[in-house]
């Protein structure tokens, strides 16, 4: 990932972050340790696409789970308990 201390946005201007933000990601370094991230719009729509579709398949693979039958039904102290049981 490219990096740009936090100084040279501070001296140039967002220009300094055109400069990199061609090359991808890039994080901005701040007292010596990366503190943000900056994407481009394109970059940034793709993650939320992502993390969409992955909410998505996680919904089906528990719904696929329940029509399977490898979910099972109780309260929240079974649960406890069983998890205690385990350790």
């Amino acid at each position: 990932m490219n990096t740009i201390p936090a100084q040279e946005i501070k001296r140039r201007g967002i220009a300094a972050v055109d400069d990199c933000i061609a090359k991808g990601d890039l994080h901005v370094i701040r007292n010596n340790q990366p503190q943000y991230v900056v994407l481009s719009e394109d970059r940034y729509q793709a993650l939320l696409q992502a993390e969409d579709e992955a909410y998505t398949a996680r919904v089906l693979a528990s719904l696929e789970d329940l029509r399977a039958g490898r979910v099972q039904r109780g309260t929240a102290a079974e649960l406890l308990k069983e998890l205690d049981m385990e350790s």
